[in-house]
């Protein structure tokens, strides 16, 4: 597979997605967490599949009410590569963060692969998929 070499501006670009995941979830803010997504992207966690805007906005509405709430969400770039001009893979590795914690337990801890996409000159996420570091 050839990568290609992106702009300065699109390596930040997709660089800073998993800044707007963080700072939607800051705010428990379900519409700017799926707005991260295209319209038919996928997100996949542990034990879950969800697929379209919609559906991710439905279903972090209800965490955010539920077993997210109180909580934040931290990640750190590990491997960024482009597979195209507008399209690329970001791996980074985080978890959610308790109520007053700073440091992502090891029980949370996660690795994560983005899969995301130009579109209208904006980077959003085709597909998300995290794995816990430390499985059971």
């Amino acid at each position: 597979m050839t990568t290609t070499s992106p702009s300065a501006a699109d390596r930040a670009a997709v660089a800073a997605v998993p800044q707007r995941v963080v700072d939607a979830w800051a705010d428990h803010d379900a519409k700017a967490f799926a707005d991260v997504f295209t319209e038919d992207g996928s997100m996949i966690l542990p034990g879950l599949y969800r697929k379209g805007r919609q559906e991710i906005h439905s279903f972090m509405a209800e965490a955010f009410e539920g077993p997210f709430k109180g909580t934040q969400v931290t990640g750190t770039p590990i491997d960024l590569r482009f597979l195209g001009e507008t399209t690329g893979v970001l791996i980074t590795q985080g978890g959610v963060l308790a109520p007053g914690e700073t440091e992502v337990s090891s029980e949370r801890a996660i690795r994560a692969s983005w899969l995301v996409v130009k579109e209208d000159g904006q980077w959003r996420l085709a597909a998300y998929q995290n794995s816990p570091v430390n499985p059971a």
